[in-house]
């Protein structure tokens, strides 16, 4: 497919504009984009590019406030444009947009702002572009960059026709279906209720490696638990022991997490 680049007149930018930039190498979905994008009184339309060398071309130009950024493209895809903008010191916000939920770790990853699915509905358009204003209306904090946790903080998780925010925080536990994590949020223990489910393309291992250890714990390899939702621990006589949940759910505790399981009772 021929490189193509277009870059639109300047104009004065209203407050609280964001100057935009489309990639994609479908031409009908930057048609569409356009569209979308014509809607919304807070975008800026400055250029589009269908390629992803193009696009860092059209960014170093035009240091645009917003990239609305395909993933799957030949040559360069989207993940590594994220990647050389910040190597370039170009800090444009990123909302990926994508036919694939499959990405959507390693797009948060490039700390972008959002993960769209095509196709993209106005409504969820809008959405997005409120928090890239949002995220650029908040004062820096130095001290507060400085000290970045090691540890994910959220999660996005396909739901529907979107993808959805999920604070590490509201996650009870975690358990493994095949290539899946299902993460289990919210719940009621008073009703002895689960909550509700998301399913997450993650291994369990590399999922683990991302959650603070001082907060959850691996208690079986298909199984991982917020160490304040577990209410009890319990041994059957033969050598077995469980895990009792605040929702009344039982897990069985492997044998190799039996030793750090046993340290929440202090033993």
């Amino acid at each position: 497919m021929e490189h193509m680049e277009t870059v639109s007149q300047h104009s004065e930018i209203p407050p609280r504009q964001l100057s935009t930039l489309i990639v994609d190498d479908e031409p009908l979905a930057i048609e569409r984009l356009q569209l979308l994008c014509a809607r919304q009184e807070h975008i800026n339309l400055v250029g589009t590019a269908s390629d992803g060398e193009a696009a860092l071309r059209l960014a170093e130009q035009l240091k645009p406030d917003l990239l609305l950024l395909d993933i799957a493209m030949p040559g360069m895809d989207g993940l590594e444009v994220a990647e050389k903008l910040a190597s370039l010191s170009i800090d444009p916000a990123i909302i990926f947009v994508t036919a694939f939920d499959k990405f959507a770790v390693e797009a948060f990853g490039v700390a972008a702002i959002d993960y769209l699915l095509k196709p993209v509905e106005t409504d969820r358009l809008s959405l997005a572009i409120s928090r890239v204003l949002e995220r650029k209306s908040e004062p820096e904090s130095p001290a507060t960059t400085a000290e970045e946790s090691p540890w994910a903080e959220e999660f996005w998780v396909p739901y529907k026709s979107e993808l959805r925010r999920i604070a590490a925080s509201e996650i009870n536990r975690v358990e493994a279906e095949r290539d899946y994590m299902r993460l289990h949020v919210g719940g009621d223990p008073q009703r002895e209720h689960e909550g509700t489910s998301y399913l997450l393309h993650q291994t369990i291992t590399g999922l683990a490696e991302r959650l603070n250890p001082g907060q959850f714990i691996r208690l079986h390899r298909s199984h991982l638990v917020r160490r304040d939702w577990i209410s009890g621990l319990r041994h059957d006589g033969g050598g077995i022991w469980i895990a009792c949940l605040k929702c009344g759910t039982e897990i069985r505790i492997g044998r190799t997490h039996l030793a750090e399981a046993k340290k929440l009772a202090g033993r």
